[in-house]
């Protein structure tokens, strides 16, 4: 007999989950939820007893197909509409008979996810339902059993026992606070077997239980603990590992952080703390005021996560919470706003990836090899703030940071798609087929959620990437890697489930990436040119997927279908085409990124693509000046005025500007053709532009002035001297608009 639990497969298998209930052999499932408000409870920061109000809607089952022995989770979500906090209890139901309650707090105007998860020992469809109005179902299949003719063995062979689904109820209590610790154990293996299962934490057996099992046979472990002593502890079940902490009793912790600017300084509750924030925070309401500006008057307040954009919010806190204050920063250009009626309205910043400048890798020489990058961006517009003025839909592209911009290309799409689907553009990269990249997908607005998420230090982040709000899974910058030949990476290892049926796979991701600091990518720099290095050597390498082969060993994905680098200064999502990658009925993924790249969403389409009315929309355009910057670029920049004929096509015919100039994009609305009946809008800005800082590519080149030119043709930028910008092609474009000299002395 032998025992097999490799972190490489048993962290495929872990699912985020608040309980496990093992039922075995049952023949339907009936859920049914009630809520309770005790009338003698009174909230920790007086609200006093009653009032709370709730409502329960919302409720999922995933997946809905599973395999014999897997989990299958059942949530809902608990609105607190009263006018205090409460208790509400919710009550799980199998055959009608209860198996498990849960019971949560809930402060006014708050919401809450309760979340079971059943594995079940029965093949069948089961029915789960909500009350009297709501119902759902999930069928458990014998895929991972042997046939009816061929039973589990009880005699013969090996046995060979795999851990997973390890879960750990609460992540936060207090004192003397029960917490249930729970797992899955099946034997993989052809002959009966035993096996002990011993739960370690902090080092230290705390319990056992030991299994009698079939070949083929799963079943499910469960141990309560509670603890005498603040403070974390580390949960081992053979090589699965989790942890939960022991705080103060009436408190959680509250954590605030800022998108794209941390070290800024904030009030809570009249005294003053600096991002990124995490303390225990005792129950109860609160106020936290972030600043409009950072002490630079750079990075400006643009919203909370749930995309509220006022910088002062209250709140109730009953539970661990997780606050994002999103800045917006300077890390590349231009910036784009539309008008919504009132205002114009930050979006983004454009074309992250047209930085030119970005080496790839570094020969034993010491010689530079250079990225082209792609310099086109697609960015989904709110269809609901986009309003029209004049008969138009305006936005500007603002040029806020000193750099020079090389806008070639920009155009609006205007996707009408049926009302049960979303549509969302891909991400971009120059590796990238090109028929990969720019396309609009349809998605379905109910994407199955992972099985399991795992980051590289095994922590399970399945919550995180489960919905889209605001709480991002933790990430690390390759930068800070100990050596160049020692690379620390963001490593995100999924289960997408059973996508055996599926014509088509989608990946949808919510995230972004953080560039770091300067002076960082300096210091890592300056590490390749201290000794010599293989040629080839990468500075920061790209990202990449990995799946599965059929000896179960990880393997690349071709370059040409790889994972983008994700955008910058605020959250996104895209779309990643999965179809015809994986290689065996194993759909596990591993998303590697050498960047700081946070997560906030992913999900699992499996539909076909939708039919879509996409039109396309060209804009009148003029450049002109909103401020005067103390940029030190030089050289022949685009006149002021209509540059219209500028962007049509990309063809290496550029508005050039530099910081203070702005772009106004006019689309005429009598061009887009009526909404036809049951169809819904969504609305992309496509861009092609490039840029370059005044840092001269960290002191390796090309200087800050206009020349040298990017181009289409270029291998890598700067590009070598075989290479050139085709001027003899274009002199009457320079001649007609590039006459904007100006020089620094």
């Amino acid at each position: 007999m032998k025992f097999t639990n490799s972190s490489a497969i048993t962290k495929l298998k872990v699912l985020f989950i608040i309980n496990v209930i093992i039922v075995a052999f049952a023949a339907a499932l009936y859920f049914n939820l009630a809520a309770q408000s005790e009338t003698d409870y009174v909230s920790p920061d007086g609200l006093g007893p009653g009032e709370a109000d709730f409502v329960v809607h919302d409720l999922t089952v995933s997946p809905t197909q599973v395999s014999l022995g897997n989990p299958v989770v059942i949530s809902v979500q608990v609105d607190n509409v009263g006018e205090s906090a409460g208790n509400y209890t919710a009550v799980l139901l199998i055959n009608g008979e209860v198996i498990q309650t849960q019971t949560v707090e809930i402060g006014p105007s708050e919401t809450e996810t309760v979340d079971f998860t059943v594995i079940k020992a029965v093949v069948g469809t089961h029915t789960v339902e909500v009350g009297e109005s709501i119902s759902k179902t999930f069928t458990v299949i014998q895929s991972s059993s042997p046939p009816p003719d061929n039973p589990p063995s009880n005699g013969g062979g090996e046995a060979e026992f795999l851990v997973s689904n390890l879960y750990i109820n609460k992540k936060e209590t207090w004192v003397g606070e029960e917490i249930w610790i729970t797992a899955s154990v099946k034997n993989v293996g052809s002959a009966a077997g035993t096996h002990k299962v011993d739960l370690v934490i902090n080092n230290q057996v705390r319990d056992s239980v030991t299994l009698d099992l079939l070949g083929g046979q799963s079943s499910g472990v469960e141990f309560r603990v509670s603890e005498t002593k603040q403070g974390s502890y580390l949960v081992e079940i053979g090589n699965l590992v989790g942890t939960y902490d022991i705080g103060p009793t009436n408190t959680y912790t509250l954590s605030i952080t800022t998108g794209q600017k941390w070290g800024v300084d904030f009030q809570l509750d009249g005294k003053t703390y600096t991002t990124p924030f995490k303390e225990w925070v005792s129950t109860g309401s609160h106020t936290i005021v972030m600043p409009p500006t950072d002490d630079t008057g750079v990075y400006v307040f643009l919203n909370w996560e749930d995309r509220t954009k006022n910088p002062t919010r209250t709140f109730s806190l009953y539970g661990p919470k997780q606050f994002v204050a999103t800045y917006s920063g300077g890390s590349s250009c231009p910036s784009l706003f539309i008008w919504n009626g009132t205002e114009y309205d930050y979006v983004a910043e454009v074309s992250n990836h047209g930085w030119l400048g970005y080496i790839n890798y570094i020969n034993e020489d010491g010689s530079i090899v250079y990225w082209r990058n792609d310099p086109w961006d697609y960015l989904k517009l709110d269809a609901d703030e986009l309003a029209v003025k004049d008969g138009n839909y305006e936005l500007l592209l603002s040029q806020r940071w000193n750099e020079i911009f090389y806008l070639d290309a920009a155009y609006m799409m205007v996707v009408d798609h049926p009302s049960d689907v979303d549509v969302f553009s891909t991400g971009v990269e120059q590796y990238l087929d090109p028929a990969y990249m720019g396309n609009i997908y349809s998605v379905s607005k109910t994407p199955l959620t992972p099985v399991s998420a795992f980051n590289e230090k095994g922590e399970d982040v399945l919550s995180m990437i489960s919905a889209v709000d605001g709480v991002f899974t933790p990430g690390i910058s390759g930068l800070l890697s100990p050596s160049w030949d020692n690379l620390t990476w963001n490593t995100l290892t999924l289960d997408l489930g059973d996508l055996s049926d599926a014509e088509q796979i989608k990946l949808i991701v919510n995230g972004y990436v953080d560039w770091g600091a300067a002076e960082d990518y300096n210091i890592w720099l300056d590490g390749f040119f201290a000794q010599p290095v293989p040629n080839g050597t990468q500075i920061t390498p790209a990202p990449y997927m990995e799946v599965k082969d059929a000896n179960g060993d990880w393997v690349s994905v071709p370059e040409s279908r790889q994972f983008p680098i994700a955008p910058d200064t605020a959250p996104r999502t895209w779309v990643v085409d999965l179809t015809g990658l994986f290689l065996t009925e194993d759909y596990s993924l591993r998303i590697n990124n050498f960047w700081n790249t946070t997560f906030d969403f992913i999900g699992i389409d499996t539909t076909s693509q939708s039919d879509l009315n996409i039109q396309r929309v060209d804009p009148s355009a003029s450049l002109y000046q909103v401020f005067t910057g103390n940029s030190v670029s030089s050289g022949n920049f685009t006149r002021y005025g209509d540059v219209t004929d500028l962007l049509f096509v990309s063809d290496d015919e550029y508005v050039i500007g530099r910081q203070g100039d702005e772009v106004s994009l006019l689309f005429p609305v009598d061009e887009i053709a009526p909404l036809e009946e049951g169809m819904e809008r969504d609305i992309f800005l496509f861009v092609s532009c490039w840029f370059k800082d005044e840092y001269g590519n960290w002191g390796f080149g090309f200087g800050f002035t206009v020349d040298p030119l990017p181009f289409l043709g270029m291998s890598g930028f700067p590009y070598p001297d075989s290479e050139s910008y085709p001027y003899g092609e274009h002199l009457d474009y320079f001649e007609q608009y590039n006459t904007r000299t100006i020089v620094i002395p």
